[in-house]
C-alpha cells in the first residue's frame, strides 16, 4: 500500500513533508512514544529524516526499503517530468505528472523490477488507483510532487545526522527499482557507519514480491542492532 491510500480527499490543505512530520511527531508526544526504531520507504522516507532530525536521540534504528536520501537514487526517466514541474508549474508539466496518477501507471509502480509479476495481487493497483481518483485527491498529489522538491536541501544534514549520530541503518532495496535506483541504496555506505545495504532482485514495491525476504533481513538487523 502507498502513502496516497492513508490520504482522505480533504487531507493535508498544504501537502508537505513538514506538515506531515509535525502530524507524526505530534501523535509519538500524545503516545508518549520517545524511543523508536524507524522503517521508512517511498514518500514516507523525507517524512522520516524530518522526524529523525528534530529529535536525534529517539530513533534508536533505520531501516529504508527504496526510501531515498541521495541525488544518486533518483532515476532520470521517472524523474525528468517532476523536476520539470517542479522548476515550471504550467499545463503542460501538470500533463505530464498526472500521468503517474493513471491505473496503468500505478500498475507499472507494483509490477516492474519483479521477476515474476504473478506474485504481485492485482488488488495492490487497483485498490490504490480507487483512492488516488477520490475527488480533489488529484490536487492533493500534484501539491505532493511539487514538495519533494524540498527534500534534496535537506540531504546534507540527513547524511551529517548519519555520521554523527552513527544509527544502525539497513537499506533494503529492490535493485530493479526505475523510480529510486539501488545506487540511493549503496549510497547509504557513504555516511551510515556499519550500514548494511541489502538489494533484492525486485522493484520499488519489493514487499509485494519479496515481503519474506525482506522481513528475514529485517528481523535479523534489528536483532543485531537493538538491545
Amino acid at each position: 500500500m502507498s502513502f496516497w491510500d492513508a490520504q482522505p480527499a480533504n487531507a493535508l490543505p498544504s501537502a508537505g513533508r513538514r506538515d506531515l512530520a509535525g502530524l507524526i511527531g505530534a501523535l509519538l508526544s500524545q503516545l508518549g512514544v520517545t524511543r523508536y526504531a524507524m522503517y521508512v520507504q517511498d514518500y514516507g522516507a523525507p517524512v522520516g529524516w524530518r522526524l529523525a532530525q528534530a529529535d536525534p536521540a529517539a530513533v534508536t534504528a533505520i531501516i529504508t526499503q527504496n526510501g531515498n536520501g541521495y541525488e544518486a537514487g533518483f532515476t532520470d526517466a521517472f524523474w525528468k517530468p517532476v523536476r520539470e514541474y517542479w522548476q515550471d508549474q504550467n499545463p503542460d508539466t501538470e500533463t505530464a505528472v498526472r500521468r503517474t496518477l493513471t491505473l496503468d501507471a500505478i500498475r507499472w509502480q507494483y509490477l516492474h523490477g519483479a521477476a515474476d509479476e504473478s506474485v504481485v495481487s492485482p488488488d495492490t493497483w487497483h485498490h490504490d488507483y480507487a483512492l488516488v481518483s477520490r475527488p480533489g485527491n488529484d490536487l492533493i498529489q500534484l501539491r505532493l510532487f511539487a514538495d519533494y522538491a524540498s527534500n534534496l536541501p535537506l540531504y546534507p544534514r540527513l547524511h551529517a545526522y548519519l555520521r554523527d549520530s552513527q544509527v544502525p541503518l539497513l537499506a533494503v532495496w529492490g535493485r530493479n527499482d526505475q523510480i529510486f535506483a539501488a545506487e540511493g541504496a549503496l549510497a547509504f555506505a557513504d555516511d551510515a557507519p556499519g550500514a548494511e545495504i541489502c538489494l533484492l532482485d525486485g522493484g520499488h514495491f519489493l514487499l509485494e514480491s519479496h515481503l519474506a525476504a525482506a522481513a528475514g533481513h529485517i528481523r535479523g538487523f534489528l536483532g543485531r542492532t537493538l538491545p
